[in-house]
């Protein structure tokens, strides 16, 4: 979407062929690709992890730091591992984002009319807040430290950066 909006303002005469369907097609294929080579390295990296303390996760569904609590063997190296994986990918992500969003804003300070200006913001900023609530819950669902930790604050967490951008999405365009 940042890149979308990118190219809508930066770009508006190469729209048309820069985001052809063919383009999508493929921004779209290794969106999913990627998305699920991820799920499966998760999945494979949580699922040889011996538990020792039952099988009852107090979550919604099966989150990475509530599998590791039920865990009983020093899996210290392969979460080093996957967090630094993790990291890699979102940083990336982060920094496309962050970079898209610099020359959009760099190309609207130059618009010289205020009406301009403010419907090209308007365009932008909701789907930066969004994607704001998104990365600041994942971010301190996954890097809190377990001293505050509690299932009621675990679970509103995974509500807020799991349920709420999905159901905002569709809002974004209609802004």
């Amino acid at each position: 979407m940042a890149y979308d909006r990118y190219v809508a303002i930066c770009r508006p005469l190469h729209y048309g062929t820069l985001l052809s369907s063919r383009a999508c097609v493929k921004m779209a294929a290794v969106a999913w690709a990627s998305g699920f080579l991820y799920a499966l390295f998760h999945t494979g990296s949580k699922f040889s992890i011996p538990l020792c303390q039952g099988n009852v996760v107090e979550q919604f569904f099966c989150e990475i730091p509530q599998i590791l609590k039920l865990s009983c063997s020093g899996s210290y190296l392969r979460e080093v591992g996957v967090l630094m994986v993790t990291a890699c990918l979102m940083f990336g992500c982060f920094l496309f984002i962050v970079v898209s969003y610099v020359q959009i804003f760099r190309a609207v300070l130059r618009i010289p009319s205020e009406q301009g200006r403010h419907k090209a913001f308007s365009m932008c900023l909701p789907h930066l807040a969004v994607v704001s609530l998104f990365v600041s819950t994942a971010f301190f669902a996954y890097l809190k430290p377990p001293s505050i930790s509690s299932s009621a604050l675990d679970l509103m967490l995974a509500v807020l950066y799991s349920v709420v951008p999905p159901v905002l999405n569709p809002f974004i365009y209609t802004l």
